[in-house]
C-alpha cells in the first residue's frame, strides 16, 4: 500500500511539472510571435520623399486669377510655403510617394498678358522677388531637370495634348522697351521644350531677315519659329533628364546625356542683345474643354 501511494505521489509531481513546462513554452511562443508581427508592422511604414528643388529663386504663375493678364503669381519667400498655401495647393503640390513636385494646369480664363493658354509654371528670379535682374548669353546659364509626364488628356483625334515643360524667355531692358515704344518688357522665348506624344521636341527662334538692324531686332516681329527638332528617344511617361547649356552665341539641349540639339548660328549669335530667364513647369497648350495635364519635377537646378 505504501509503495502504491509513493508511486501515485511521484506521478502527480511529474504531471504538474509537465503542465507547467508546456504552459511556459506556450507563453514564450506567443510573445515571440507578437514581437515578430509588431516588427513587420513597423517596417511597412511608407517613407516620405520630397523633390530636390530649391524654390528660393523662382516665382510661380498658376491658372487662377482675373482673366487675361490677371493670372496669379507667387514670389519668394511666399512660394517656399507652397505646401500649405491654399491658393497654390490645387496647382503645385508634392507627391510624397514619388518624391515629385507636381504642376497641374487646365484651360481657364486666367492667363498671362501675351498668351491664350493657361499655365502652372515657374519663372527664374536671379534676385528673389525681382523680375528686373536677368542674364545674357554672354554671361551664360545652365539648367538641369529630372521630369516625368504624370498624366495628360487627348484631343479628338486621340493624340495627347502638347505641354511646354521648359523655356528660355527673352526680356527687353527698360531702355530697349522705351526705344521701340513697347508697353512692356516682353521679348520672344528663344527656347521651348515640349512633351509631345511621348517625345521631347525643341523649338527656337530665327531672324526673318538676317540683316535687320540693332533696333529692328528688338521687335518680336523680327523673329519667327524654326522648324523644330525631335529627339529620337521616346520617353513616354517615364522619368527623363534634360540639360540646357547656354554660352555666348551657342545653346545646347541634352536629353538623358545621350542625345544633343546644338544651336550655333547667326540668329543665336545675335540673340545676345536680349536678357533672358529660365522657366519650368506646365505651360499647357490646349483650350479644349475637359483637357488637362500634370507634370512631375523630381529635380531642378540652374546656374550662371
Amino acid at each position: 500500500m505504501r509503495n502504491f501511494q509513493k508511486e501515485l505521489f511521484v506521478c502527480i509531481i511529474l504531471f504538474f511539472i509537465s503542465v507547467n513546462a508546456t504552459s511556459q513554452s506556450k507563453k514564450s511562443g506567443v510573445t515571440e510571435s507578437d514581437v515578430k508581427i509588431e516588427k513587420k508592422k513597423k517596417n511597412k511604414k511608407k517613407k516620405v520623399k520630397l523633390p530636390e528643388i530649391d524654390l528660393s529663386n523662382w516665382k510661380v504663375t498658376i491658372p487662377e486669377g482675373k482673366g487675361k493678364g490677371g493670372a496669379i503669381s507667387v514670389e519668394p519667400p511666399e512660394i517656399l510655403d507652397y505646401a500649405t498655401n491654399e491658393t497654390l495647393k490645387p496647382y503645385m503640390y508634392n507627391d510624397s510617394t514619388k518624391g515629385a513636385l507636381v504642376f497641374y494646369a487646365y484651360p481657364t480664363a486666367a492667363t498671362t498678358a501675351n498668351t491664350k493658354y493657361s499655365r502652372s509654371e515657374l519663372r527664374e528670379q536671379m534676385v528673389p522677388g525681382d523680375d528686373n535682374v536677368n542674364w545674357t548669353f554672354k554671361q551664360g546659364g545652365t539648367l538641369k531637370a529630372k521630369i516625368a509626364m504624370n498624366s495628360v488628356s487627348r484631343d479628338k483625334n486621340g493624340k495627347y495634348h502638347k505641354v511646354i515643360i521648359l523655356q528660355i524667355h527673352g526680356r527687353l531692358t527698360n531702355e530697349q522697351r522705351d526705344l521701340i515704344g513697347q508697353k512692356d518688357n516682353n521679348a520672344p522665348p528663344v527656347l521651348k521644350i515640349y512633351w509631345q506624344n511621348g517625345k521631347i521636341r525643341v523649338k527656337t527662334k530665327k531672324l526673318k531677315f538676317p540683316g535687320v538692324n540693332a533696333t529692328g531686332i528688338l521687335h518680336e516681329e523680327a523673329w519667327t519659329d524654326d522648324d523644330g527638332f525631335n529627339f529620337e528617344e521616346e520617353v513616354g511617361f517615364r522619368k527623363f533628364q534634360i540639360e540646357v547649356k547656354v554660352s555666348d552665341g551657342k545653346m545646347v539641349v541634352i536629353l538623358n546625356k545621350s542625345e544633343f540639339a546644338v544651336y550655333e548660328n547667326a540668329s543665336i549669335k545675335r540673340w545676345g542683345i536680349f536678357e533672358n530667364y529660365f522657366k519650368a513647369g506646365n505651360y499647357f497648350q490646349s483650350r479644349d474643354e475637359g483637357s488637362f495635364a500634370k507634370v512631375n519635377f523630381y529635380e531642378l537646378a540652374v546656374g550662371h
